[in-house]
């Protein structure tokens, strides 16, 4: 079956949202913050610089809710008091002259007073670094198969490891860019690269106070996204479209690269514990796994991430008892996003290493190891569920060996 944009993605006819004519338009900018942890002192604007040819948005422009509508709506589309994040949105500028823009977002001059940020996710907060609840914990999620307790007194052999994976960019070859204006019936348009057109809706709906006919939203052409273009261009569509509204023009924004791995999503970091037990054979007999994950200043998809990742983090292994705690962070840094495998690459990567280091520990093969545990049909993985679907994962392994 033939892509419907592929022959012209494979000549290079194809039109991205930079590719865009946009004749009269102007040009979107935004002032971020430069510290990790602080209340916003001032906004000052260099008189260096003639503003009069402008449009200027902060938070203050806001007619509706200062909140970007992801699974939560704890999110500033701009920040007003404080801010959580090296690289979180200030001011937006707009202007036809690109480069007279770029000169004028490094004249404008937030004074922030530090305090101190929560950077270490696998750290127990100090009192002064916690933001939200009792100890920044965004979502626990646990499940539970089996007496576990039970198993690791009856085990022949308990291995226990720990496993870090860091944060990853997407590096789509297309940065983050977003086109926005007014029609001539009032409707907001947003026209841009995008995964998930209808969360940019829900964004846009929820801050400009509008209903779905008084929006509009246009995927272009999108030149990769791998999971970083799911929920972030909810945030540029947003600043467009405030700067759009109030210019009453067209403004394009288009994310420079260093720009994009600055402000946008990445794949969360995690910490992953295990403890298992095996009998004398090698047949596992319970894995007791935690995982906590590093989800950024601000919640974005981090609860689905989590579930994603803790529903897989046993592995293809059949086991009669699982324990998994798993809980997300707040941390002072670029919110964590989806990125492709959403959650699961990391506890896979954590479990699968343990499975070598359990065979290492009782002189097993690792394929052998494998070969003994990987789950039948009629057997249940770690969430209860039964497994039916006459695949031989044994015959795929030693495929994949071959």
């Amino acid at each position: 079956m033939l892509r419907i944009e592929g022959l012209a993605k494979l000549t290079g006819a194809e039109r991205y949202v930079d590719d865009e004519p946009m004749e009269g338009a102007l040009w979107g900018m935004t002032v971020r913050s430069q510290v990790s942890r602080g209340m916003i002192r001032s906004i000052e604007f260099d008189p260096a610089i003639d503003w009069s040819g402008f449009t200027i948005v902060t938070h203050e422009d806001l007619t509706g809710p200062n909140a970007v509508h992801h699974i939560e709506c704890d999110q500033p589309i701009l920040a007003a008091n404080e801010v959580r994040h090296i690289g979180e949105a200030i001011v937006l500028l707009a202007h036809e002259d690109r480069e007279a823009l770029r000169r004028a977002v490094r004249h404008v001059r937030v004074s922030i007073d530090p305090l101190p940020p929560a950077l270490d996710f696998r750290k127990t907060p100090n009192a002064d670094q916690i933001q939200r609840g009792e100890d920044n914990v965004f979502t626990e999620l646990n499940i539970t198969k089996g007496d576990v307790d039970a198993a690791f007194e009856n085990a022949a052999h308990i291995v226990e490891g720990v496993y870090e994976t860091g944060a990853q960019e997407h590096v789509y070859i297309e940065p983050q860019g977003m086109i926005a204006w007014v029609d001539d019936a009032g409707i907001v348009c947003c026209k841009g690269s995008m995964q998930c057109p209808y969360y940019v809706v829900t964004a846009l709906t929820h801050a400009l106070e509008r209903t779905e006919k008084q929006v509009r939203v246009i995927q272009t052409p999108t030149g990769g996204g791998f999971g970083g273009k799911e929920d972030y261009p909810s945030v540029i569509a947003l600043h467009a479209a405030l700067l759009a509204i109030k210019a009453r023009r067209t403004v394009r924004i288009i994310y420079d690269r260093d720009e994009d791995m600055l402000a946008t999503t990445k794949r969360h970091p995690a910490l992953t514990r295990h403890r298992t037990a095996v009998d004398a054979s090698g047949k596992l007999l319970a894995q007791e796994i935690d995982v906590i994950m590093d989800g950024g200043a601000y919640l974005t998809l981090s609860p689905v991430v989590l579930s994603r990742g803790i529903i897989h983090a046993a592995g293809p292994y059949a086991c009669p008892n699982v324990r998994i705690r798993g809980r997300t962070v707040l941390t002072n840094t670029t919110p964590f996003g989806a990125f492709r495998g959403f959650g699961a690459p990391q506890t896979h990567f954590a479990n699968e290493r343990q499975m070598d280091a359990v065979a290492n520990a009782i002189g097993m093969d690792p394929v052998e190891f494998r070969r003994i545990n990987l789950i039948r049909d009629g057997e249940s993985t770690s969430t209860g569920q039964v497994i039916n679907d006459g695949t031989d994962r044994v015959a795929l392994l030693d495929l994949a060996l071959d």
